[in-house]
């Protein structure tokens, strides 16, 4: 067995944790399991550099997007401090445009980019009908905030058409960007929407594409 596996229960146990603290109110809890969470996946992450055959390029790059990950998941736990939601915002951010920058280097153009991009833009242009009443002067960055996660999200599909990557590779990379985009979504909704109850439900989706954008480099040996 892989090296990075051996840490994926902790992690499951860690983030588990972490949303019994989370509908529970439990906030002392929260500031110690959402960072620990991360940083298992970070220690997966730096793992990839001990395979014989890995990518410089896509263990850099998403190692470099995790970390500002850990930021922004710091930031976000005082999300309703107005300046630490934008910190957190920019943070995460720049975790989207580290990972569509690797997606960009190391994936292939096709036909089906066309596709992808057209089925985003109209998520896209449909998500903000809906919370772009409540936004604000986080109108642009949101708006920003869209495009580039879009970006990642067409990026991460183009690996398919990549000699880079195996199959395997392909389907973790794209499943593991959708579930990030989707965690996003459910948050932005909760808070220029309508509140949701059990929208705490978007750290589960989160870390597990993180999980998989990370596995991808050091599970599955890069071709």
């Amino acid at each position: 067995m892989k090296m990075p596996l051996y840490l994926i229960p902790f992690i499951f146990i860690s983030v588990f944790l972490l949303l019994w603290a989370e509908f529970h109110k439990r906030q002392r809890a929260i500031y110690y399991l959402k960072p620990f969470s991360t940083i298992l996946v970070i220690a997966v992450a730096s793992m990839s550099f001990g395979a014989a055959d890995h990518n410089p390029v896509y263990s850099i790059g998403i190692l470099v997007g995790i970390l500002f990950s850990l930021g922004g998941d710091i930031a976000l736990m005082f999300q309703q401090n107005r300046k630490a939601f934008t910190l957190g915002l920019g943070l995460f951010l720049t975790a989207h445009i580290a990972y569509s920058v690797v997606f960009c280097s190391l994936g292939r153009s096709s036909a089906w980019d066309i596709l992808s991009a057209l089925i985003l833009l109209l998520a896209g242009l449909g998500f903000y009908s809906l919370i772009r009443r409540n936004l604000g002067q986080m109108k642009w960055p949101v708006i920003l905030y869209i495009v580039i996660i879009s970006v990642m999200v067409n990026r991460a599909v183009a690996v398919f058409s990549s000699p880079v990557f195996s199959t395997e590779q392909a389907r973790m990379i794209t499943a593991g960007a959708i579930l990030f985009y989707f965690s996003d979504v459910i948050l932005a909704a909760n808070r220029f929407w309508k509140p949701w109850k059990y929208q705490r439900i978007s750290l589960a989706l989160y870390y597990c594409g993180q999980l998989l954008i990370v596995l991808a480099g050091g599970y599955f040996s890069i071709k």
